[in-house]
């Protein structure tokens, strides 16, 4: 029985040995290409490829083909096929159209053409170039080729850099990509315009975010509702989607939620630039700062409002993390030491029974850390927590111009004085430079004309553009503080709106704590005058900071000094 399976695997060795090869025809076209028009086409190349092969006697012809991929690269599906046939003895002859058709890169070209197919006893032939390593014709040329076709590709990428440079300065987005929530307005596709089923499910996540679930629980979640995931509602709509059709049109990934959530474009803007390739050659994604990011405002309707977006960074910063029991905190990423400025630590393991979790200064360590254990109980933390919020939102109720005169007073002011400044300056040092640009102008005139000698030309167009060059640093710089400060800016009304409706609070939730709170800071317990130990906590609203009260002889005070100095502000 042995014997007998060795001779049928002998058979079919032979078998494969004697077997005809064939020939490889290779026709590559990537997107840069296809600008050249019906000369470098697949249509194009199949027919010239099969007009040599016939009239030159290659027999048994195949075609493998790459359509839309860059030379600069062999990580293509067509190529590697006929690489895999190559490898096993199937080819017998490779020919392509022209050397750029088969590759870009030199290297793997040299490599492949002069080493690899020569010791698979397969012949490599470029029309256009006239290369045959059979008879060994074009083969002193072939490495300058190689060279000319890199340089090609490289020069193309620089120019497609500078056209989405060009776009940018325009105040145009780069990226084709839309993301899901929006659409290509059927009037003008560079407009977006918002695809309202999908945008419904992104404002959802934001809202889930805000209720203190992360990606992965979103994910679940969005799953459990048969919420269709993006790729899905993009079959349903006909619109073309990078990815193959899921099996199960409700699974969302996790990535794909983060994404969303970290997606600015949500907020109508339009955000250039944030990732590159290492080179026109490497692939590889490479992502830019985010502080060098070129944002441009306005450019679409917004999904989601400034506010909540900045409210969901800030919340993503400080990511819940389950304890051992499966419990999470409302708290959590929100709780600080207030003298060393560290993060609470949530205690709530299995030997602590329910009701009784509490928070310590991570630097505590057991009493051998840095800083005193500042211990307060998660459900004490959370009747304060729900009484300040309760008066705040009746002292806003009952003396809303009070509360805005005081915090106008206090706030808005200076920071509308200094973004005042801070713009006037820049338009001042904007009318330096160009004033510049006139002087160098004027001194190279007066060089040509034989004014002035070219030292002292040389040292007086050295002097200017110094001081041009610091003087733009300058504008770039005040530019970026006072898009900070705008950003920065109070929305009061989103915070009435918010505090109004907490009047008759009766109990807190992960959303109304994410959406009001931003900074809990919590104290060493001290001895009151009852002689019992309470402890201290400073709460941080979003965009008001820490709101105090004033007593009745405060608010008096303050109403008169609103009749004698109103603030057009407030």
């Amino acid at each position: 029985m042995l014997g007998l399976h060795r001779k049928e695997f002998i058979m079919a060795k032979k078998q494969a040995e004697n077997k005809v090869k064939i020939t490889a025809l290779y026709c590559r076209l990537s997107q840069d290409d296809g600008r050249d028009g019906e000369s470098n086409s697949i249509s194009n190349q199949k027919a010239i490829l099969t007009q040599y092969a016939k009239e030159n006697g290659y027999l048994h012809p195949e075609f493998f083909v790459d359509d839309g991929i860059s030379g600069t690269t062999f990580d293509r599906p067509g190529f590697k096929h006929m690489q895999q046939m190559a490898e096993n003895g199937e080819i017998g002859a490779i020919i392509v159209k022209d050397l750029s058709r088969f590759g870009r890169e030199t290297i793997e070209m040299g490599r492949l053409t002069q080493v690899v197919y020569p010791s698979l006893g397969i012949t490599f032939i470029a029309i256009q170039e006239n290369v045959n390593t059979l008879t060994g014709t074009g083969l002193e040329m072939m490495p300058f080729y190689n060279i000319f076709n890199e340089w090609y590709a490289e020069q193309t990428s620089k120019k497609i850099k500078a056209v989405w440079k060009s776009k940018a300065e325009n105040g145009e987005r780069v990226s084709a990509a839309v993301p899901f929530g929006y659409m290509k307005s059927p009037d003008n596709p560079k407009q977006w315009i918002i695809d309202e089923p999908a945008a419904k499910v992104v404002r959802y996540i934001f809202e889930l975010c805000l209720a203190g679930l992360g990606p992965m629980k979103i994910a679940r979640r969005l799953e459990y509702e048969q919420v269709i995931c993006p790729t899905e509602h993009y079959y349903r709509k006909g619109i073309k989607a990078s990815n193959p059709r899921p099996q199960n049109p409700y699974r969302w990934d996790q990535v794909t939620v983060r994404h969303i959530l970290e997606n600015r474009q949500y907020t109508g803007c339009t955000v250039n630039f944030k990732s590159t390739f290492v080179s026109f050659k490497v692939k590889k994604k490479v992502h830019i700062p985010e502080e060098e990011w070129q944002i441009i405002p306005n450019t679409q309707e917004a999904i989601i409002d400034e506010d909540t977006f900045e409210r969901v960074q800030e919340l993503r910063k400080h990511r819940r993390r389950n304890t051992a029991t499966g419990k999470t905190s409302m708290f959590s990423g929100l709780l600080y030491c207030a003298d060393c400025g560290s993060k609470l630590y949530y205690c709530a393991s299995k030997s602590i029974k329910d009701g009784q979790e509490f928070y310590r200064c991570s630097q505590y360590k057991e009493n051998r850390g840095s800083c005193t254990i500042h211990f307060i109980r998660d459900s004490v933390l959370k009747e304060l927590v729900l009484d300040t919020i309760r008066k705040v939102a009746k002292y806003v109720q009952e003396f809303e111009p009070v509360f805005l005169y005081l915090f106008a007073k206090q706030n808005t002011l200076g920071r509308e004085i200094n973004i005042r400044n801070m713009k006037q300056n820049i338009e001042k040092t904007k009318h330096r430079i160009k004033e510049l640009d006139m002087l160098i102008e004027r001194i190279y005139e007066d060089n040509v004309l034989g004014k002035i000698s070219d030292e002292r030309f040389c040292r007086m167009s050295a002097n200017y553009e110094n001081e041009q060059k610091e003087l733009l640093a300058a504008v770039e710089h005040d530019e970026q503080a006072v898009r900070k400060a705008e950003q920065e800016k109070i929305d009061l009304k989103v915070f009435l709106e918010e505090i109004r409706e907490c009047t008759d609070l009766k109990e807190l939730t992960p959303t109304i704590v994410n959406t009001l709170i931003k900074r809990i800071e919590v104290h060493n317990s001290e001895k009151g005058e009852d002689g019992l130990k309470h402890v201290p906590v400073d709460i941080s609203f979003t965009a008001v900071g820490i709101i105090n009260i004033p007593t009745e002889k405060e608010l008096i005070a303050a109403m008169e000094e609103m009749r004698e100095n109103p603030l057009k502000s407030a």
